[in-house]
């Protein structure tokens, strides 16, 4: 007698997910082809600026240390100097896509690391940067005190974090990313529930009490500190 099939689809590895995403996406955040990018995409791409705000050409951090840096989005954004800037990713093949400027690539190392257990000493950075990281790794209170571990007293942690599941980002992500992750045949809805596993309203919980001192800016709505009414979360946190 043949044994009743139970119904439940397969899990899709999280490599298969990747790659169907990378498919819809990597390209298209490529700033090189910023013009041919869907608009929810310029959006996120542009509110790097939000973190640089804080920074100018006279500001200089010597050693700085980017987690899930991906493809290298945020480095075209960096307003301040310096003489050292790690890219790091647990991905060697997002890694491999990026392409660092002529003019700094003496100054730029691309590293393969774990943002959740860094391999550098304590009080090795001046500056972390991390954009739309945490909300995809557990115990981020843990991840955070190993982030401040390998910064300088002095040192600044800057991070970026969609407003999931605000009303907005729910809202916003209906038009172009989930229909442009479906066509590339991306089971959009259950990669971002399985991806995105902390909240906005936990993240900021968490921010706020474990830093005092910090700079914060919330878009499209500066105004409103409100994640249900914004898309990101833009933070400077000074160590």
């Amino acid at each position: 007698m043949a044994t009743p099939q139970k119904n439940i689809r397969p899990i899709p590895s999280d490599e298969e997910l990747f790659t169907l995403w990378a498919a819809a996406y990597a390209a298209a955040y490529d700033e090189n082809n910023y013009k041919e990018a869907c608009l929810s995409i310029k959006i996120l791409l542009r509110t790097h600026t939000l973190l640089e705000r804080n920074f100018s050409r006279q500001d200089f951090f010597e050693n700085v240390l980017e987690v899930g840096a991906g493809s290298g989005v945020h480095l075209g954004f960096v307003r301040h100097g310096f003489k050292k800037y790690v890219m790091s990713d647990a991905g060697r093949e997002i890694l491999d896509t990026i392409q660092v400027p002529a003019g700094i690539k003496g100054r730029v190392e691309i590293k393969q690391a774990d943002a959740t257990s860094l391999p550098y000493k304590d009080n090795h950075f001046d500056r972390l940067i991390a954009t739309h990281v945490l909300e995809h790794l557990q115990k981020p209170q843990k991840i955070l005190q190993e982030w401040v571990r390998v910064l300088k007293p002095g040192g600044v942690l800057s991070l970026i974090l969609p407003c999931d599941p605000g009303l907005l980002w729910r809202i916003g992500r209906l038009f172009g990313p989930r229909q442009r992750g479906e066509k590339s045949g991306l089971p959009y809805d259950y990669y971002m529930a399985t991806e995105h596993i902390n909240s906005i309203y936990n993240l900021v919980t968490i921010i706020d009490f474990l830093f005092p001192e910090k700079k914060a800016r919330w878009w499209p709505l500066p105004f409103v500190p409100l994640p249900g009414l914004n898309l990101i979360y833009s933070v400077n946190i000074f160590i």
